[in-house]
């Protein structure tokens, strides 16, 4: 006895939802950040700092990380079709995954530029970054964290991987700029390759985030199972139901940002067809009910007192 029920409610869309506040969020830390790119370029050029530049070009990539995050969810939030029976989620971890590899490939070109200028040695021809450049590095930090806090919120809200990517990136690009800061202000007290070793421990910062980054999403990718504790209160949900007298098999994985699961229970084999159907049903129905992210369950009735095939 199967069932497979995709359910909708009436009174509101949650994919529109859904898309309307990830283009919020992502229209909001846009603007943001050609701001802050341009500021940070202006002063790391004028001040004459490098890690002030290096910056600003980490705050450009996160404008173009940003247009990813909104056409990666936006394609992830079409209805399914013909082709795409299951839905499009997947193409959301397919964004987050580009957003890594950019957020590498940007940390990468800052951490080479700043060892070429470690490693030749000739330090005091590197310029002396100007006040402006600190003062530049402090409105970094302040507005990349409030972004950080503000797309991360809403990525819990929507659970979206691809905005807690972007939020990361948020969150990297103000680490960068303490990097920054700290930089500027060694080389203003004497130490001048300070600025160059502060944009080489900002593209740790940044390796290190786009790493994380690349994990979640893969994991998604690969139909990875729930963790623990959700299989757990997913069981105790199912054996809730007076009818269900065991449970042969629960499967789970996560698609995107949605779970599927398919499990199979036992009844009374003295019961009707009918009887096994209802029995489904309401634990298909319990299922949904108390697991909002569940899209998909498949729900197998087994009699309790036959042997038992693991069927695929």
């Amino acid at each position: 006895m199967e069932k497979n029920i995709v359910s909708s409610k009436k009174d509101h869309n949650p994919e529109i939802e859904f898309q309307k506040a990830a283009n919020r969020v992502s229209v909001i830390t846009i603007i943001g950040n050609l701001f802050l790119s341009v500021l940070k370029l202006l002063a790391g050029i004028i001040a004459h700092s490098s890690a002030m530049i290096s910056d600003a070009i980490h705050s450009a990539s996160d404008v173009f990380s940003t247009f990813v995050v909104i056409i990666g969810i936006r394609l992830a939030s079409k209805k399914p079709d013909k082709e795409h029976p299951y839905g499009h989620e997947r193409l959301e971890c397919v964004a987050a995954i580009l957003l890594a590899v950019i957020l590498f490939i940007t940390g990468l070109g800052i951490g080479l530029d700043a060892l070429t200028n470690i490693l030749q040695g000739n330090y005091r021809d590197l310029q002396v970054p100007e006040v402006l450049a600190l003062i530049a590095a402090i409105i970094s930090i302040v507005s990349k964290e409030g972004m950080y806090w503000y797309t991360r919120y809403y990525a819990k809200k929507i659970d979206s991987s691809a905005l807690m990517a972007d939020a990361w990136h948020h969150r990297s690009d103000a680490f960068s700029s303490v990097g920054a800061l700290i930089g500027i202000g060694g080389a203003r007290l004497g130490f001048p390759v300070m600025d160059s070793a502060a944009s080489l421990v900002i593209f740790v910062f940044i390796a290190k985030a786009a790493l994380d980054i690349f994990r979640d999403a893969m994991d998604k990718m690969v139909d990875h199972a729930c963790d623990e504790e959700t299989e757990r209160q997913i069981r105790d949900c199912v054996l809730q139901n007076p009818n269900v007298l065991g449970i042969d098999l629960l499967r789970t994985r996560i698609f995107g940002n949605k779970i599927y699961v398919d499990v199979e229970i036992q009844a009374d084999l003295s019961i009707t067809l009918q009887e096994a159907h209802n029995i489904a049903e309401n634990v298909h129905d319990d299922i949904e009910r108390s697991f909002p992210k569940v899209k998909h369950i498949m729900v197998h009735v087994n009699p309790n007192d036959s042997i038992q095939f693991e069927s695929h």
